[in-house]
């Protein structure tokens, strides 16, 4: 099942997330242990549309489409945004003090995402 959608070009950082979590058990289970959460993305691309998709570091280890069950956190930005943030080049903090950034549910949550978008880094090409 592809995780990448052409309507939203960061998506592409999904597949290498999810690439870097199946390819090591240790990593995989580092993760879930570093995360112990489900991280829910909503994106919203140029065209006003808008898609989801999830990082379950609870259970599975694993990237989905949709929100996942029982999303402890829902991050909700922009598809360009979303892809300066993998990529490095945004800070997290400063997306959600300039509204960029919208954040539902468990903040503290959220500020342990950084190391798991950091390993789509050398393979996502956004």
């Amino acid at each position: 099942m592809s995780l990448k959608n052409d309507k939203f070009p960061s998506s592409v950082a999904f597949e290498a997330i999810n690439d870097s979590l199946q390819s090591s058990e240790a990593d995989r289970k580092d993760a879930i242990k570093q995360g112990n959460a489900v991280f829910a993305f909503t994106l919203k691309n140029k065209a006003g549309e808008t898609e989801s998709w999830h990082i379950d570091l609870k259970e599975k280890g694993a990237v989905g489409t949709g929100l996942g069950t029982k999303p402890t956190v829902t991050l909700s930005l922009s598809d360009e945004d979303f892809g300066k943030l993998v990529a490095g080049q945004a800070n997290a903090q400063r997306l959600f003090m300039s509204g960029k950034l919208k954040i539902k549910g468990d903040v503290m949550k959220a500020t342990k995402m950084q190391p798991i978008l950091q390993k789509a880094q050398p393979k996502a090409k956004l």
